[in-house]
């Protein structure tokens, strides 16, 4: 399944309940998110493509294993948070974004938020190995949502959003604070090319 970036609703967590190696979350949606959706379907939260396992009119509920645990937010999530969500794609459906697969590439680090007139910049830090895909005016996806990336300065490890008013009406990115952590998603188009450059450079110094 894939999902295009661009979120049709926040929610909110009605529960968290923690096992070993494995959470379930109690998530309400709006009654329109829930219209025709079926148990099994894939819905993105938060940037994670996760699967319904149960449906209570407005409440579905998901399982989230151990590995997804491990590589996503979803690991602190709590009582009372707002997520982002989107139902996946069907064939003929329009892309308003990019497509996303729901598979987190790494968890990124709020490290500083600007608010210029009619602006909203929100600056990311991450590792030298995830600035590899990290290019000015690249599409990226945090928590979710399809992002042109903004300012890149590779020397700090750093790149930036801007968010226009209705990104910040739809999702819940404009209510994340300083030292807040995100999930991000590289663009597959991005990640292959810049491998497949990697893998010709490498094999023209060894050849």
């Amino acid at each position: 399944m894939v999902f295009s970036g661009i979120v049709e609703a926040t929610a909110i967590v009605n529960s968290v309940t923690k096992h070993k190696g494995l959470y379930n979350l109690e998530i309400e949606v709006p009654a329109d998110f829930s219209t025709d959706l079926q148990i099994g379907a894939s819905v993105c939260v938060d940037g994670v493509c996760l699967t319904v396992s149960s449906i209570k009119e407005q409440t579905l509920n998901f399982d989230v294993m151990m590995e997804t645990l491990k590589v996503s937010t979803l690991n602190s999530i709590k009582e009372n948070d707002k997520v982002n969500m989107e139902r996946s794609i069907k064939l003929g459906d329009e892309i308003g974004g990019h497509l996303v697969s729901g598979h987190v590439s790494d968890i990124v680090k709020i490290c500083q938020i600007d608010k210029p007139v009619n602006n909203h910049v929100i600056t990311f830090q991450t590792t030298s190995e995830t600035m590899r895909y990290i290019f000015p005016k690249g599409y990226i996806a945090l928590d979710g949502i399809s992002l042109t990336i903004g300012e890149v300065r590779k020397s700090k490890n750093e790149f930036n959003v801007y968010l226009i008013p209705e990104t910040l009406r739809l999702t819940n990115l404009g209510q994340k604070k300083v030292g807040d952590t995100v999930n991000l998603e590289i663009e597959t188009q991005t990640r292959n090319m810049v491998d497949t450059v990697s893998e010709i450079s490498k094999e023209t110094i060894n050849g």
